[in-house]
């Protein structure tokens, strides 16, 4: 976990890879469930057989379940002291470059590309996030996502 005492600790590293998190297995469970919560029951995400035979080679998790990941990232690798919340703002370029298979083992690389006051005494963050899977040379998702964070 990568702590900041400040929001203007923080903001001093714009331009820099800040962190990267610890590793995240996927199971067939948590696909499962996203299905569950989102509806999205393809076959490719929650029919293990069929998708055995499918053109990943196994289940394979859904884009938006590698998306959603990004607040357990944030959550686990970097702290600020000095806020009081955080709060999801918006993504402004989202790509999924490459299937997760059922087992994969995923982390994010986390670069702050700017941080822009606002009223209240806080900062929005744009992070530009690229999510890798464990022994792929290929990223499986980017994205630039927005946080708020307060004092």
């Amino acid at each position: 976990m990568k702590t900041f005492a400040t929001l203007s600790d923080l903001a001093a590293c714009v331009g820099q890879q800040v962190a990267t998190s610890d590793w995240v297995e996927i199971t067939q469970h948590q696909v499962n469930q996203f299905a569950e919560a989102t509806g999205d029951h393809q076959w490719i995400h929650v029919d293990e057989e069929r998708a055995r035979q499918g053109p990943f080679g196994a289940p394979i998790a859904h884009g938006f379940l590698t998306l959603s990941l990004l607040s357990q990232f944030f959550d686990k690798t970097i702290n600020v002291l000095a806020k009081t919340m955080g709060v999801n703002y918006g993504l402004n370029k989202v790509r999924f470059m490459a299937p997760v298979p059922v087992g994969s083992r995923l982390r994010a690389q986390l670069l702050l590309h700017s941080a822009t006051p606002i009223d209240g005494g806080g900062l929005q963050l744009q992070w530009n996030v690229t999510v890798e899977r464990e022994g792929s040379d290929k990223p499986v998702c980017a994205a630039e996502s927005l946080v708020r964070i307060y004092p």
